[in-house]
């Protein structure tokens, strides 16, 4: 905005300034050419008084001599032309007319020429010539011009810094609120502004002010109150491992008490994520194939128990994607927990991982699929779920650079993927 403020001033200065220096450096061409004919009239007018005052026979061309040196008058040449065509001073180049009643200034060989008509005491008509030359002429305009020149760039200057700093004042306040507005959607809720600039504007820092105020209040409560409901989930956790002693199958308790570890952990990680201040994905980085790997391999005991095949495919390389690690653990657990809780036993399943412009994570199974496109949606399900589990790995994508995408599979089962910005190698 500040830009296009400074080119409007230019635009609308050099319009104005041109406007007036081309009638000015006409006008001062023209008062140069007038005051050189001027002079150049008053000798001519000199000279005449002279040789009509002489009553001497013949006494035209002695007093134009006396008057005049060679020809030569305030450094002009000066000619004087008699009755009967003869010339006395300066020369007068062939060809051009010499009209004894002529008065004025006419055009001339090298500039122009100033003729005055005189009558002597004898009663004989003659004119006094006086050569203004092309130089005398323009003697002045060029340097005029280069003035009036500086003077409309220097205006053209003046008004461009006039509007940039009055631009500065309107501009500046705009930048700050939008940095502000940009921390404020990075999860920074205690981005503000000092209201200033224009009445318009300094109203809008006021009221994006109050907002910030009242989204960080909204946010730190809905924080705390999930915080506080997840920490509510500790009291059942903690009666079922007391129910634990009571299974006299150590294989089975032992089982029982990983998955009861792994609900802690994932509570644990909730409550420490609902109560950070902001969430900031920027300096965390997770290696994409490993997770990937790693939580196939975590579920892959309990598809073993209900005899479902399944596939894991993940390449071994190493493509960091800019998620936390604990988030994209529970996107894809999510993904996987999809196919045990919404598909029978004997289902299989396939997991697979591949990067190229992004990390893409697949999962597809062997069974009905999605009814509705619903079940991307959060808290909106057609198989009778909270939809909160393809919530969190669309946003785990999203929050990656990526998205997410629910289809069909080959066998007309579901297909979802998830697809991640890889991290540049440095």
């Amino acid at each position: 905005m500040r830009l296009r403020l400074n080119l409007v001033a230019l635009a609308v200065t050099s319009m104005v300034a041109l406007a007036f220096l081309f009638p000015l450096a006409s006008l001062v061409d023209r008062l140069a050419e007038d005051r050189a004919l001027t002079l150049a009239e008053r000798d001519a007018q000199l000279v005449a008084r002279f040789v009509a005052a002489n009553s001497e026979p013949g006494g035209a061309a002695t007093a134009f001599a006396r008057v005049t040196s060679n020809g030569r008058l305030s450094g002009r040449d000066v000619s004087l032309i008699t009755a009967d065509g003869r010339v006395f001073g300066a020369p007068i180049p062939a060809g051009e007319d010499m009209p004894l009643a002529a008065a004025g200034a006419v055009p001339a060989a090298g500039g122009r020429a100033v003729l005055v008509p005189a009558v002597g005491a004898d009663g004989l008509q003659t004119v006094i010539r006086v050569l203004v030359t092309d130089a005398e002429l323009n003697r002045g305009v060029t340097r005029s011009w280069m003035l009036l020149i500086l003077l409309s760039v220097t205006l053209v200057m003046i008004a461009v810094a006039v509007t940039d700093r009055l631009a500065r004042s309107i501009v500046g306040p705009v930048e700050e609120l939008g940095d502000a507005a940009a921390r404020l959607g990075e999860g920074d809720f205690s981005a503000r502004v000092d209201p200033d600039g224009p009445e318009e504007v300094a109203a809008t820092g006021v009221l994006f002010n109050r907002l910030a105020g009242e989204i960080g209040r909204l946010i730190q409560s809905e924080r705390e109150t999930a915080a506080d409901l997840s920490h509510r989930l500790r009291t059942p956790l903690m009666a079922a491992r007391l129910r634990l002693d009571q299974i006299d199958d150590p294989a089975a308790r032992a089982d029982l008490t990983g998955d009861l570890d792994e609900i802690e952990r994932s509570i644990d990680h909730a409550i420490e994520e609902l109560r950070r201040p902001a969430r900031s994905l920027g300096s965390q980085g997770t290696v994409f194939e490993d997770t990937v790997r790693a939580r196939a391999e975590f579920w892959a005991p309990l598809a073993e128990d209900q005899d479902r095949k399944f596939e894991i495919a993940v390449p071994l390389t190493a493509t960091i994607v800019q998620v936390p690690s604990a988030d994209l653990t529970a996107a894809i657990d999510a993904l996987l927990g999809n196919v045990f809780a919404h598909t029978p036993e004997g289902t299989g399943y396939r997991v697979e991982a591949a990067v190229d412009d992004y990390a893409v994570l697949t999962v597809s199974d062997e069974g009905g699929g999605f009814s509705s496109d619903l079940a991307t949606l959060r808290g909106q399900s057609t198989a009778g779920s909270t939809g909160l589990g393809l919530d969190i790995a669309r946003k785990t994508a999203e929050a990656g650079g990526g998205s997410m995408t629910v289809s069909r599979s080959p066998s007309d089962g579901a297909r979802i993927q998830l697809t991640f910005r890889p991290v540049p190698a440095s």
